[in-house]
């Protein structure tokens, strides 16, 4: 953002205003306009994608769409901890006030307090993100997935399994005839 700030005072040749030694140039006032432009296409089509549909609907597609599923799963535990994170700062500002902290004045001691809060969010969430890691991983995640049953019929299982049938037909047969003969 501070570079989209100098861009139209350091960039380009052809000088429109000058104060003393600050001068504003063409070439850089106009990279600055396309650069604002980028930058606000790309929220604009960012909001519309994510606050139009679901956020899963969205990653699926982006998926499709041939996002890698590495990044795509990143950005579903992302979005999933953030929810998380938010859960467990509200526990911890409910214990906070709970044994007397109120931000009142917000100076060394209270600041010292919230940096602490801060810190024990992040270890816990990044505990919390190494249990669920492993316990994935002992599920197989990130294995390529193998078929569990591979179809690969010969022309010796075909006849083996002919064999087999004539044979059992065989003894029901002859089970049969000596039924017959018996009775």
């Amino acid at each position: 953002m501070i570079a989209a700030l100098l861009l139209p005072f350091y960039s380009g040749s052809t000088v429109l205003w000058r104060i003393g030694p600050l001068a504003l140039r063409q070439e850089g006032c106009l990279q600055a306009v396309s650069l604002a432009a980028r930058f606000i296409s790309i929220l604009t089509t960012g909001l519309l994608l994510f606050g139009t549909g679901p956020f899963l609907t969205s990653v699926k597609a982006m998926q499709a769409l041939g996002l890698p599923s590495l990044l795509a799963d990143m950005t579903l535990f992302s979005y999933r901890y953030i929810y998380v994170i938010g859960d467990h700062l509200e526990t911890m500002e409910t214990a906070m006030g709970l044994r007397g902290f109120r931000l009142r004045h917000p100076g060394g001691r209270a600041l010292t307090l919230l940096a602490s809060l801060a810190g024990s969010i992040l270890v816990r969430s990044y505990e919390r993100s190494e249990r669920v890691h492993k316990a994935m991983i002992l599920r197989g995640y990130g294995q390529a997935s193998r078929p569990r049953w591979e179809s690969a019929i010969s022309a010796y299982d075909v006849i083996a399994l002919v064999a087999i049938l004539i044979l059992a037909a065989g003894f029901v047969a002859m089970e049969t005839f000596l039924r017959g003969l018996g009775g």
